[in-house]
């Protein structure tokens, strides 16, 4: 729901612009006509540097967000948190064709708005995760959630060509934005914090969990050992790899209609399949990453650390190969096709790797350091379309080339530092007993007790 909130304007701005005019000032023509919209749904003459400006402008809000709801989590429960930032997603995404109507100040207006709201959710996410997932199915459990980012992506800009195209633009954003509000009443009604406040989880699976995450503590008290994760290199290393392999992804997330329509050529509806087409991909390695990295780590064939670096090796050098490749590779759209297919599938890879190292190195301010380092990717989300849009203003070919060799070369030095100075294991300021005397002594004893529960019951078995 997330994602799918979020692309529906990639999509829907080729609908609502009129791209015969690639610079100019952002006036609105609502009586104009352009080639695949709806009859009715406005049209806007709006640059491609307006364009992408439109589609960053998402961004600003976004990560301003992102360390506050990792914090107001941690402090008060992840449920609650992102359940209200999809709310009011949803409830914002009704407005857009309205701040549309109203200028194109106030459609960035609200994006920055809508990108404050969402800001919160994955934060929120891995504070639940670090109370849920066991260690040896972390990396599967995870990945399964995260594929609904991109199953979000498909289905969104593959519905989208079709709405833009039967019902206009402007349904996008209603249906999209109704489909999320049900969505949050399903949330909060199915939700549950931990195990340990699950109606219907069983005594057995409770127990299992909530002893394999024991060693790890409870969640933060009020204070952060904020100079410590200053000056912590995993954490760093984390941060980089994220703003460059972020780039990659925000770069194509965004701009990738705009690219199928105006190089490609392709019409609306093709442009939404064949934009979608990718994040199938996608979602099906995240999901296989998942199972393939918990199976190495179960029979021990590698340990956390190799794991997380492998996997990002893989999910950020092939990528970065696949955008070299698409300039020399001529006016073939199939092959175009293919290859950002296999840079968005294998990107996916990642997901066991850098994606989650958070919960490796530091599972009790997962969310909160989950916020800092999305913060680095939404910086590279912020300036990534606007780059695109200013590059391509010059010159179309080369624009698109040099906006892929960029993306390449920042993916590989993201790697190569992750690798350097890459971690597995909770560091020493991550530990419970550095801030024990911010935790309260009753959950403490909560671990012991569910061991000393379990040691009965092999007695009685005995």
């Amino acid at each position: 729901m997330a994602y799918s909130l979020r692309v529906g304007l990639s999509i829907a701005i080729v609908a609502m612009t009129n791209s015969s005019i690639p610079h100019g000032s952002s006036s609105i023509s609502p009586n104009s006509s352009h080639r695949g919209s709806a009859q009715g749904a406005p049209v806007y003459n709006w640059s491609t540097e307006t364009q992408g400006i439109v589609l960053s402008s998402f961004f600003y809000g976004y990560g301003l967000t992102q360390a506050l709801g990792g914090y107001c989590s941690g402090r008060f429960g992840g449920k609650h948190v992102l359940g209200s930032g999809l709310l009011l997603t949803s409830v914002l995404t009704l407005l857009v064709p309205q701040a549309a109507d109203l200028g194109v100040r106030f459609l960035i207006g609200l994006q920055v708005l809508l990108g404050l709201a969402e800001g919160v959710i994955f934060p929120a996410q891995y504070t639940l995760w670090a109370k849920w997932a066991p260690p040896l199915e972390r990396s599967r459990l995870m990945n399964i959630a995260d594929a609904g980012c991109t199953f979000g992506t498909f289905c969104a800009l593959l519905v989208a060509g079709i709405i833009c195209q039967s019902l206009g633009w402007p349904f996008v954003f209603y249906i999209f934005g109704g489909v999320g509000c049900a969505w949050c009443l399903c949330w909060f009604l199915l939700v549950y914090e931990d195990p340990a406040h699950h109606p219907w989880i069983s005594a057995g699976e409770q127990e299992y969990i909530m002893l394999s995450l024991a060693h790890q503590g409870s969640s933060h008290g009020r204070s952060l050992p904020l100079v410590a994760m200053a000056k912590s290199l995993p954490l760093w290393a984390i941060a980089i790899a994220c703003f460059c392999t972020d780039w990659l992804f925000y770069m194509l997330l965004t701009s990738m209609p705009t690219f199928m329509s105006n190089v490609l050529h392709f019409s609306l509806t093709e442009n939404g399949l064949l934009s979608a087409l990718p994040f199938i991909g996608n979602g099906l390695g995240h999901i296989l990453t998942g199972l393939l990295a918990d199976f190495l780590l179960a029979r021990q064939v590698l340990g956390t650390a190799a794991v997380r670096k492998l996997f990002s090796a893989l999910g950020m050098l092939f990528p970065a190969v696949c955008l070299v490749a698409v300039p020399y590779i001529g006016c073939s759209s199939t092959a175009t096709v293919v290859l950002l297919t296999l840079a968005l599938t294998i990107i996916s890879m990642t997901g066991a790797g850098i994606n989650i190292n958070h919960v490796d190195i530091a599972p009790r301010y997962a969310g909160f350091l989950l916020g800092i380092t999305n913060t680095f990717g939404i910086v590279s989300g912020i300036i990534a379309p606007t780059a695109v849009g200013l590059l391509v203003s010059q010159d179309l070919q080369t624009g698109w080339r040099n906006a892929f060799f960029v993306s390449a070369a920042l993916n590989l030095f993201g790697l190569i530092f992750f690798i350097a100075f890459g971690s597995g294991t909770i560091q020493d300021w991550a530990r419970e007993e550095a801030a024990v005397q911010r935790e309260p002594p009753a959950r403490e004893a909560l671990p012991s007790a569910f061991a000393h529960q379990k040691e009965h019951r092999s007695m009685d078995r005995s």
